[in-house]
């Protein structure tokens, strides 16, 4: 039942769009913007860097905190925490306050590796940066890091319940991304 509780506290954490609520005080609809997306990048193309990486931030706390919670409620390796990133991951995407609207879930998911540990969401970082500095796209860059998680999860030994997450995560974030495949091979996605 408890692992329940914290999938809904990571869902309900989840579903809050920073990128949707900063740019409507703003006096812009992000949807009606460049892509789309509440994401931070698309927030960065409409209003600036400064306000893409505050959502980046807000959003990777959407993440850490409801599996700190776990963590310190549940222990570390367990089902309470799969639950709970899992959910912050899915109310980012299919966003409780936005018809089931959201974003593509990596600042999320990157905050749910942070709380599990910084080191490896250092090493994602690094990736991320690379293949972003390799290919100039950002959807690249983070649905490489996406599938990488799920490798480093398995290759470091992560107890099932974790790799089990990771994998759920790093689908969903592919598929979330299913449009900006369609954009690289038509040559229309957007190069930083």
């Amino acid at each position: 039942m408890e692992d329940i509780a914290l999938f809904l506290i990571g869902y309900l954490i989840g579903s809050i769009l920073f990128g949707e609520i900063l740019s409507r005080s703003k006096g812009v609809n992000i949807r009606e913007v460049g892509s789309g997306n509440v994401g931070a990048t698309n927030v960065a193309r409409a209003l600036g860097k400064k306000y893409g990486l505050i959502v980046f931030l807000l959003d990777m706390l959407k993440g850490f905190i409801p599996v700190l919670i776990a963590g310190l409620w549940t222990g570390w390796g367990s089902w309470g925490v799969a639950f709970a990133g899992t959910g912050a991951v899915s109310g980012h995407m299919f966003s409780l306050f936005s018809r089931f609207r959201g974003g593509k879930g990596v600042a999320t998911a990157m905050g749910v590796v942070l709380a599990i540990s910084w080191k490896m969401a250092l090493l994602l970082i690094v990736v991320w940066g690379t293949v972003l500095a390799i290919t100039r796209y950002v959807s690249v860059a983070s649905t490489i890091s996406a599938v990488s998680a799920l490798v480093l999860f398995v290759i470091a030994d992560y107890p099932p319940p974790l790799i089990t997450m990771a994998l759920i995560v790093s689908v969903l974030i592919v598929f979330k991304h299913r449009s900006n495949f369609q954009r690289l091979i038509s040559g229309y996605e957007p190069k930083i």
